[in-house]
């Protein structure tokens, strides 16, 4: 069999459906568990809607980022794998730089056509760099809380501002590698968020609240289509 042939067999699509099932399964329980015990906590059936339908639409630009990123994965990793990767992981960079290193390895570059030694080193390098992230969750979950009262000492004003400080500092992380390279990434991420800026300013002076809802995805988008339509 040739590369293509076993990246895309029906033995493999049964192995990538087996892991995204259970997530399905898992999101399904864990969003019964939650609708369940959320009146016990004091949370009303139409807030809980109000935060499904808030965050449905909140997921729709990252959901199509990530669809841009499986096809150039399914391209150079086949279907299967692509779909199993990013419903599982959903960071199309980390993908495409492991499958990268794991080709590498045995002297061959990312792509189409791949022999089947390169695939299947891309393959395994994808899936053992992803083991940490089970392994610490597994193991410290369960003690997470112990370090936020270390961290804030019980106090909830404390915890939002930890934790609004760490997205602000991932977030600044990740594009200020963007900036610094004055090219069409470094117009993606200025207009990304000059639009943030300008919708913000829109449900702040006409109260345009359901608007709010759409910021993140009316940014991404309106950034990637603008900066696609600039010159090279």
């Amino acid at each position: 069999m040739n590369t293509v042939d076993i990246q895309n067999s029906t033995v493999m699509w049964i192995a990538c459906a087996v892991p995204v099932f259970i997530v399905v399964i898992q999101a399904v329980l864990f969003a019964r568990k939650a609708w369940q015990d959320g009146p016990n906590l004091g949370v009303s059936k139409d807030l809980m809607k109000e935060g499904i339908r808030s965050s449905a639409i909140t997921s729709i630009g990252p959901s199509i980022v990530v669809l841009t990123g499986m096809l150039s994965l399914l391209v150079t990793m086949g279907g299967p794998v692509a779909w199993m990767r990013l419903s599982l992981i959903g960071s199309v960079m980390f993908e495409s730089i492991a499958a990268g290193i794991g080709t590498g390895a045995v002297g061959v570059e990312l792509g189409a056509n791949m022999p089947p030694q390169a695939f299947t080193m891309g393959l395994w390098t994808m899936i053992l760099c992803s083991i940490g992230w089970v392994l610490f969750g597994t193991t410290f979950a369960d003690k997470m809380e112990v370090v936020q009262e270390k961290l804030t000492g019980g106090s909830s004003a404390k915890l939002i501002a930890l934790s609004s400080a760490a997205v602000i500092g991932i977030f600044c992380s990740m594009t200020s590698q963007h900036l610094v390279k004055m090219n069409k990434q470094c117009v993606a991420a200025v207009l990304g968020a000059a639009i943030m800026f300008v919708v913000q300013m829109m449900v702040k002076k006409l109260h345009i609240h359901w608007l709010r809802e759409w910021a993140l995805t009316l940014s991404m988008l309106g950034s990637m289509i603008i900066t696609a339509l600039l010159p090279a």
